[in-house]
């Protein structure tokens, strides 16, 4: 059976100590089995304080990032391995044992151009060493495919399919998000059985990024997908009701959605729960 997870930028744009823990509480209380933090800053994350927040309210959490423009890995390999390794620091204080998102490229880089083999070969060289590691700490990774305005280096899930059996990694997956395939995929369906030996994580995102339902992603065409997948992984709602600084012009999120927290929460995870049960991917006697 599937997992029901929601990023933290449903609550909050900025993660703090307070804001974080606050997050922490509120995604127990709607009924999510877990949350994705994003650890964007490795040196500035008080993990034992969150660990500690995590189990007090029995809350699993995965985390997520996209590398720094100066650590973009394929041409700066070694810093991108450097940071990743200092995530993996932070995440094992916290407990968490799932990274994902932009973790093989900086968001908002782009060099006017498609991405050349050697950039690719680069990736998937490096990302194999951090696997390595990865896998001696008990962490698994999942790559994302993001759209074009926002990378030039993996667009579709093909292609990070193919990075990541490159690699050889059995604990690197596919990270799926329906926003992105509205724009870049030629239908939902297809893209997501076609990659499911290493499909392990799906950002459930509306085309508006707002409340799931209410835009134009085709959502029975994406569950028929997953069912016939066997997806078994993750189902995370990612919708933004808060604008991250640090994100804001890479993802050009200029304006947050018109749905209140609170709001694209419950009805966001009455949506994912309805819709994985219809696909069976989920008993609601669970």
């Amino acid at each position: 059976m599937v997992k029901f997870g929601a990023h933290a930028f449903v609550w909050i744009g900025d993660w703090t100590l307070e804001t974080g823990n606050a997050t922490i509480h509120k995604a127990a209380q709607t009924g999510f089995d877990f949350l994705e933090i994003p650890l964007l800053d490795p040196l500035d994350f008080a993990a034992a304080e969150h660990r500690a927040a995590l189990e007090h309210f029995g809350l699993g959490s995965s985390c997520s990032l996209t590398l720094p423009r100066g650590a973009h890995m394929p041409t700066q390999p070694q810093a991108a391995k450097d940071f990743l390794f200092r995530v993996f620091d932070q995440m094992e204080i916290l407990g968490s044992r799932y990274l994902t998102g932009c973790i093989g490229y900086a968001l908002g880089v782009q060099t006017g151009a498609a991405p050349t083999p050697l950039e690719r070969a680069q990736v998937a060289v490096t990302l194999r060493e951090v696997a390595l590691e990865a896998h001696s700490r008990g962490i698994t990774l999942a790559l994302e495919a993001c759209n074009r305005y926002e990378t030039y280096m993996y667009n579709v899930l093909a292609d990070a399919h193919s990075t990541v059996l490159e690699t050889g990694a059995s604990n690197l997956f596919v990270h799926a998000d329906t926003y992105h395939m509205n724009i870049e995929e030629e239908g939902f369906y297809a893209p997501l059985v076609s990659v499911a030996d290493k499909l392990g994580y799906v950002h459930m995102s509306e085309s508006h990024r707002g409340l799931v339902g209410t835009g134009t992603v085709n959502w029975p065409e994406v569950w028929r997908g997953l069912e016939d997948a066997h997806f078994t992984g993750s189902l995370v709602l990612e919708s933004f009701a808060a604008i991250n600084p640090k994100l804001q012009a890479a993802t050009c999120l200029w304006r947050p959605t018109n749905v209140d927290s609170d709001t694209l929460a419950r009805e966001g995870l009455k949506f994912l729960k309805e819709g994985a049960a219809r696909a069976g991917l989920y008993s609601s006697s669970r």
